[in-house]
């Protein structure tokens, strides 16, 4: 079976950016959210394009390029620092398991890139996936532990397994980092028969 996993963190924009473009590789999509931050730290990577300030600059450059080149509208969520980056992704797995993975995360993340709105509460997140389709009673509560659980098991599998940035994809045991990357991931995918 043609599949991807799709590791992802949603302060990513190259994740966003990734995001779409994978429904023209015609594989099933398996979503893998994880804390990047914890993960770089873990395996001694930083954020250079926060740290190295010509190499910021750049980015915004370049993310603004790759949405250009993939016909997507790239607007920055300007409350961005104020999202509930731990409720996101627990509201990723909370869709996941009710089969509504596809329709979350392009929602989640449609509001931190695309057409911002605020993401800093849960009732917040809930009417954004209200928004898209998505009845908030059916996720149940999105601060339970094993949700919380669920998310920390994510990040130290991300860890173990060699990630170190976001997004990351995996077609069978094959790992290709970066929006820049999908060429390979859909000559991978070719290779499946």
């Amino acid at each position: 079976m043609r599949r991807i996993e799709f590791h992802f963190d949603f302060r990513s924009p190259y994740s966003y950016l990734a995001l779409s473009q994978l429904p023209s590789l015609d594989a099933e999509i398996l979503y893998r959210p994880f804390d990047v931050l914890s993960v770089m730290d873990r395996v001694g990577n930083v954020p250079t394009s926060v740290v190295c300030r010509p190499k910021g600059d750049y980015v915004q450059r370049d993310m603004r390029r790759w949405a250009k080149r993939y016909g997507i509208p790239f607007q920055p969520n300007p409350a961005m620092r104020e999202a509930d980056m731990t409720r996101l992704p627990r509201a990723a797995i909370a869709a996941d398991r009710i089969g509504a993975a596809d329709t979350a995360v392009a929602a989640l993340f449609a509001a931190l890139w695309r057409e911002p709105a605020p993401l800093a509460t849960r009732e917040d997140i809930f009417a954004i996936l209200k928004g898209a389709g998505i009845d908030p009673a059916s996720l149940g509560d999105i601060d339970a532990p094993d949700l919380a659980r669920a998310f920390e098991e994510a990040t130290d599998a991300a860890a173990k397994r060699g990630l170190f940035g976001s997004p990351t994809f995996f077609v069978g045991d094959e790992m290709f980092f970066g929006n820049d990357r999908l060429d390979f991931v859909s000559q991978a995918l070719e290779q499946i028969h």
